[in-house]
């Protein structure tokens, strides 16, 4: 096994996610099986708008004033800095508002959002043990000294909980993660927050035990790090990526390859000059400048003869072939000549706070993305304050009322995305009754499904009282309810999680189609409520169809409305296993019914060609069930090619 670690340096938010993923490509494209480990130490940024710092004196502010282009730190507005700890044994409790929301896996692993760019850069399919946080592995220390695994000697943090990283992973390396039986050649492990974070510390001495362990060409560090330019000098800045390299090297690791963020290309002598301070050879000097989008990363890394730095630190060589990613290449190029619009609503509670809404512009916008590429339109989206749109809102914020409507009524198509709590809930059910009423294209997830269920009661069935038990306990018509195996004691991993298998009962409804005429789809889910089984048969009466349910028939789990050009609803959260070869078929239908192409789409299952693969007789790219793709079953070390890049066949 060979490992590939990704560090950080100077400011957070570098990339380090897109990054990993982006070498996973490359390594990949090279013939090698590829996955992923995630070590979750977070540092996180909050930008209080219209307010000033007290003490805007330290490193951090400064770094921040080069990276906002202000001219001096008078200019930078508040800013809270949190060091998560991450003692949380997963990412499931944390509020979205300081964490972002989170990841699941088809194992029901609530992780890290970065895992969620390995799995769709990479097509692979990830387990919650490649999430390593601090609360798991102290747990994992503490339990085997309960047990006595220890013998009576004093547990510490060197060596019992760096053995342990260690050990995790080793162990989480070799489990399979491309629907083969064969381990990866290569794991590529990012470790969160930024070199010099406390937090991080004991992963940092695990890592350079780990590093000397496996012994030269086994290991290659890959330091990110910042190399701005002061708009007072108008040249780029190498001291902090200096000071970042000595910082790490103090720490007992020494990057092999620089991969150095910048607005623009570094010049021959910048890098010379980076090359001489960090005692990196020039060759292993990378810049990740500015990109139009991120699919170009992969490319830019190729260009500069990355892959070549990697294969040769891990002794590969011999063992690869050179990366085409024509796919990515082609898929890149097709986005940044996109010219014609689709605008999309996305009626969500955190939208006034963006970054912290952050599954939305990292899962929903990324799978709204890979949809409206296939679509060959531009993505346009309409962020809509779902508080914003209800009455109360038309007394006390009259400008913020007007402005929610007209972005609502100028969208071709509507997305309810997922949440918790009851906030925005009425503003949610108003667009869903615009979109019904106005027959725009309505696509709601997990709670979006049951706003539409709670919409169609009130206003259809004339059920005024009709409401969900999470917003009402006491209300006296539950169309959405708790469900029966929850836990109302305990918050986390107590969910309806992972993986289920949905079975279609109609074959010709559009959702169906859309999957290819599958008779069943896997998908991930995330919830505790449920549409309330004792009134499905009054549903179905008034009109709204249960086109999918679970192994039961008592779970509801995609509703459509067949009067409607496409009212989708889904219990589901597809975007998880959105990628951007194989767009999510529910997201591909709004997108498609958005700007006139659904017909189209339905009339080929959902699955024409999207970047000229290679054509079944019937003249579409051949999927197979659920959109995966079939995969050699061997690695390049052992005799066969990969199929090039993400999975997509070229």
């Amino acid at each position: 096994m060979k490992y590939v670690l990704v560090t950080g340096g100077v400011v957070s938010g570098l990339g380090k996610g897109v990054t990993a993923s982006s070498i996973g490509i490359l390594l990949k494209a090279c013939g090698l099986r590829v996955t992923s480990i995630k070590i979750g130490t977070r540092l996180a940024l909050h930008i209080l708008p219209n307010q000033r710092p007290s003490q805007p004196c330290d490193v951090m502010m400064g770094a921040l004033a080069v990276l906002f282009g202000c001219k001096d730190l008078g200019e930078i507005v508040a800013v809270q800095v949190f060091r998560y700890p991450y003692l949380n044994t997963d990412a499931g409790t944390m509020s979205p508002f300081e964490h972002g929301e989170v990841f699941v896996l088809d194992d029901g692993g609530e992780v890290d959002l970065d895992l969620g760019n390995y799995e769709r850069f990479l097509d692979i399919k990830l387990t919650r043990d490649n999430n390593i946080t601090t609360g798991k592995i102290y747990q994992y220390v503490i339990n085997k000294e309960r047990r006595g695994d220890y013998l009576g000697k004093t547990v510490q943090v060197v060596p019992h909980i760096t053995d342990a990283i260690q050990e995790w992973i080793e162990r989480v390396a070799m489990i399979p993660v491309d629907g083969t039986d064969e381990p990866a050649d290569v794991c590529i492990i990012e470790l969160g927050g930024t070199i010099g974070d406390i937090e991080s510390m004991q992963f940092i001495e695990a890592l350079g035990q780990f590093s000397y362990r496996v012994g030269p060409g086994n290991f290659c560090l890959v330091h990110v790090s910042l190399v701005p330019v002061l708009k007072s000098v108008g040249e780029p800045k190498t001291k902090p990526t200096q000071h970042s390299v000595r910082g790490l090297r103090g720490l007992g690791l020494t990057p092999h390859i620089l991969a150095c963020r910048s607005e623009k290309p570094l010049e021959v002598n910048v890098k010379e000059k980076l090359s001489l301070f960090c005692h990196v050879p020039v060759a292993n000097i990378i810049t990740l400048h500015d990109v139009t989008n991120i699919w170009h990363i992969p490319l830019v890394l190729r260009e500069q003869k990355a892959h070549e730095a990697l294969l040769k630190l891990l002794n590969l060589e011999r063992c690869t072939k050179e990366p085409l990613l024509v796919e990515w290449m082609a898929r890149a190029k097709l986005y940044d000549m996109l010219h014609d619009p689709v605008k999309i609503a996305i009626v969500g509670k955190y939208t006034g706070l963006p970054d912290s809404y952050l599954s939305v512009l990292k899962v929903n916008a990324d799978a709204l993305l890979h949809a409206s590429v296939a679509c060959r339109k531009k993505l346009v989206i309409n962020w809509v304050p779902s508080s914003d749109l209800e009455e109360t809102s038309a007394e006390e914020t009259p400008d913020a009322y007007k402005v929610a409507w007209r972005l609502l009524k100028s969208a071709d198509g509507i997305l309810v995305p997922g949440g918790f709590g009851d906030r925005g809930v009425e503003g949610k059910i108003l667009a869903a009754k615009f979109a019904r009423e106005n027959k725009v294209p309505y696509l709601g997830i997990c709670l979006g499904m049951q706003i539409a269920v709670i919409e169609y009661a009130r206003s259809v069935m004339n059920l005024r009282e009709a409401n969900s038990t999470e917003f009402d306990p006491d209300t006296t018509t539950p169309v959405v309810v708790f469900m029966p195996e929850g836990s109302k004691t305990h918050m986390g991993g107590t969910m309806r999680l992972g993986s289920r298998r949905t079975y279609f009962e109609l074959a010709d409804c559009k959702s169906a189609k859309l999957y290819g005429k599958a008779s069943f789809v896997d998908e991930r889910h995330r919830h505790r409520y449920e549409v309330n089984p004792e009134m499905v048969t009054e549903f179905e009466e008034a009109g709204l169809a249960f086109v999918g349910k679970d192994e039961t028939g008592r779970r509801m789990e995609i509703i459509e409305l067949p009067t409607h050009p496409y009212f989708v609803g889904v219990q589901f959260h597809p975007e998880f296993k959105s990628r951007p070869g194989k767009p999510s078929a529910v997201f591909l239908g709004l997108i498609a019914a958005s700007c006139g192409q659904l017909d189209f789409w339905l009339q080929a299952s959902g699955q024409p060609s999207i970047l000229k693969p290679h054509t079944s007789s019937n003249g579409f790219s051949k999927v197979y069930q659920n959109g995966s793709l079939k995969k050699s079953p061997k690695s390049l070390l052992n005799g066969t090619f990969h199929s090039n890049g993400n999975g997509v066949h070229v």
